[in-house]
């Protein structure tokens, strides 16, 4: 029997986010009764990306390590790092270049497990639209693109794969909204691209929206380190334990999955109950494909590498910031 809770809002400010603490009593941010440990973890939308982390919650690793723990949905491009550092949320699952743009700020936050090793999020156009070839900057001059909030990693990405292209942001019309308003948006003729992650590709290509991806980014970037989970420097500093044993559940939970893909799916169809199941198939068999998870934990230089030369070339974060100085594997074995 797992103890999964999870609550969902939508925030855009800091102010925003405090007071939602207030409003729903978040009980994750503190210790401990009976024995357990409550943590939260902010996630910024509900994904099938995440599945390992949602497979450690059903399969009881976290309980095994005397945490119960909460996961909430952030949508904001940085709600969810902003939960941990005004200590709303013990961690948050996201790229580690929100650990470097917090540094830059005077916060000290350390990713200190792996759970999503690429970038996990596609480009598609709308039905019948997509390009002919891969002169990606000529097809995509003028293009309206949706992608998410400023901040978020698939933003950054949208922003760094222009610059490679030989365009300037000024030459496409960036449309920064929710995932889910990335479909409406093409749906209602208003997008041209987007900038999309599963399970909301496979259900655009489903209902007609769009072809299959004319840029896959899992494959063209290789290991990057896409979404970590952080917490602050201090955790670590003033209870290593705990950092300890909430590592130990999330890398049983990636190993959980590649051992039994069939478990997985059905931990799947839990979180998503309204997602049709030819659409998860799809889904968890796309994300085993590109090798979207890690698969022990460990975020590697090179993947750190890939996520600074995206978020640098994006102008996003303005300095480089060393692996070592946003990266802790030390609870990583």
């Amino acid at each position: 029997m797992h103890n999964i809770s999870r609550r969902r809002f939508a925030q855009h400010t800091l102010g925003g986010s405090l007071g939602l603490a207030a409003a729903v009593a978040l009980p994750g941010l503190a210790r401990a009764q009976s024995g357990m440990t409550e943590l939260v973890v902010a996630e910024p939308v509900h994904s099938t990306g995440y599945l390992p982390l949602y497979v450690a919650l059903n399969q009881g690793y976290f309980t095994e390590e005397k945490i119960n723990l909460k996961v909430l949905t952030v949508e904001s491009g940085s709600g969810h790092t902003n939960a941990v550092l005004t200590k709303q949320a013990f961690a948050f699952i996201g790229g580690p270049e929100h650990n470097a743009f917090a540094k830059a700020k005077g916060a000290e936050l350390r990713a200190v497990v792996n759970v999503v090793n690429r970038g996990n999020v596609y480009l598609v156009a709308r039905k019948g639209t997509s390009p002919k070839d891969k002169n990606y900057g000529a097809y995509m001059k003028g293009k309206r693109i949706a992608t998410g909030f400023y901040g978020g990693t698939p933003n950054s990405i949208t922003r760094y794969l222009i610059k490679e292209w030989g365009l300037q942001a000024t030459d496409v019309e960036l449309q920064e909204l929710s995932v889910a308003a990335g479909l409406a948006a093409i749906k209602a003729g208003a997008a041209d691209v987007a900038v999309v992650t599963e399970p909301l590709l496979t259900r655009g290509v489903r209902e007609g929206l769009w072809d299959e991806p004319f840029f896959n980014i899992p494959m063209e970037l290789g290991d990057y380190a896409y979404s970590t989970l952080n917490v602050r420097k201090e955790s670590i500093d003033t209870e290593p334990q705990v950092v300890a044993g909430f590592v130990r559940a999330v890398v049983k939970g990636l190993k959980a999955t590649y051992a039994n893909p069939a478990m997985a799916a059905e931990i799947a169809k839990k979180e998503f109950p309204t997602m049709a199941l030819d659409d998860m198939k799809a889904t968890i068999d796309r994300s085993f494909a590109d090798s979207i998870w890690s698969k022990d934990g460990r975020i590697a230089p090179g993947a750190w590498t890939t996520g600074s030369k995206v978020v640098r070339a994006a102008n996003i974060l303005k300095t480089d910031v060393a692996y070592t100085e946003i990266i802790d594997m030390r609870f990583v074995s």
